[in-house]
């Protein structure tokens, strides 16, 4: 098998590590983000530019690319690596929270999940074993078990319910995997309730997978509540294989989640809010649209090595964004994406020197993280 995951160091005053993942298409240092590429692509970028910002992998959807263009296609025509044209790792997701967001369009089962697809309303059955197939065929190099989602709130009977079939899921994920060059993780989910997640854990870590992460976070629940969870559970998690924290999220709660001991986290916020105009910066978030940028010939964000903030300015990217032009979108998008990547190489910066906490500390008191 091709994946490795090396624990390089641990940070001396909290529980974050640095490490690295080892995979067929390349190398991922970590603590890591992936921008999101739900498609088969991150919105509005080239994979040159992402490679450019510091990407070293990027994350897939299966439920999108299931409904379109369909995984026999994309095999067809050599894998998502090259269909996409990305060479580098790649992760998908088993499709899992994109079914649980469709609402009324679906129904879970002890199968699977019968859904109605978003797009032309076509009725679907997606079994753990078909999750498997999918993403064996999409040829991603870490895959996701199928779990089920646990909505925010919910009771105790129902947090429990959800995670027996997590659970009974996620064996019927590792019995269907065929492929060895593939790494499968397992999701812990548990909802609220920390002893439902013990119980969660101790039974993915059973199966023994490649890799682990916490799911059904960041779905409505309290900061507070989510950060307690990754306090108390991450450090369970088995320390010579690398953790995940799903859906996850902005600048402090990636932060903090590193503080907890996860090397993995994925957003869409960083793309979205770019396409929204919402721009992160060292010292504020802009909204780009506004007056006060008009005349404003400085870059976004000085300290910001970049192509956006090397070559243009606010005025003109304001200009862009009222005008509607594609361009805003590109721009703005560059700047996230490399934004949170340069946060993440300022936490390794930081752990390799010894100097996480005072790294934190830091961050967390400017506006923006």
């Amino acid at each position: 098998m091709n994946f490795k995951f090396d624990l390089l160091k641990k940070d001396r005053e909290s529980q974050a590590r640095l490490g690295m993942i080892q995979t067929a298409h390349g190398v991922i240092k970590t603590p890591v983000f992936m921008p999101v590429g739900t498609q088969g692509t991150v919105k509005s970028l080239l994979p040159e530019q992402l490679q450019n910002c510091g990407a070293s992998v990027i994350l897939a959807n299966t439920y999108h690319l299931y409904l379109r263009p369909g995984q026999d296609l994309i095999k067809k025509l050599g894998g998502l690596h090259n269909f996409m044209n990305w060479q580098g790792p790649l992760l998908t997701d088993s499709g899992g929270f994109q079914v649980f967001s469709l609402g009324a369009l679906r129904k879970i089962t002890a199968e699977g999940v019968i859904f109605n697809s978003h797009i032309d309303g076509s009725r679907h059955l997606l079994t753990p074993q078909k999750a498997i197939a999918i993403q064996e065929a999409l040829g991603s190099d870490i895959m996701m078990c199928l779990d089920d989602c646990t909505p925010y709130p919910a009771t105790f009977s129902e947090t429990q319910k959800s995670l027996d079939l997590t659970a009974k899921w996620s064996k019927l994920c590792k019995q269907a995997k065929t492929v060895n060059d593939q790494a499968l993780f397992g999701i812990v989910q548990g909802g609220t309730y920390l002893d439902l997640r013990r119980e969660s854990l101790e039974k993915t870590v059973a199966l023994d997978f490649a890799g682990y992460a916490l799911g059904g976070v960041s779905v409505g629940e309290p900061k507070e509540i989510m950060y307690d969870i990754a306090d108390q559970i991450t450090p369970l998690l088995p320390p010579e294989k690398p953790r995940y924290l799903m859906g996850v999220g902005t600048p402090e709660d990636i932060i903090h989640g590193v503080s907890c001991g996860i090397d993995m986290f994925d957003c869409v916020m960083p793309t979205r809010c770019a396409r929204h105009g919402l721009l992160f910066t060292n010292k504020e978030k802009i909204v780009i649209r506004n007056a006060r940028f008009r005349e404003d010939n400085a870059p976004l964000d000085e300290t910001c090595d970049c192509y956006t903030c090397k070559n243009y300015s606010r005025a003109y990217l304001r200009h862009l964004y009222i005008a509607g032009e594609i361009l805003a979108m590109v721009l703005n998008t560059i700047h996230n994406v490399r934004y949170y990547l340069r946060l993440m190489e300022e936490i390794r910066a930081a752990l390799r020197e010894d100097k996480f906490t005072e790294f934190k500390n830091n961050s967390i008191k400017l506006k923006g993280r």
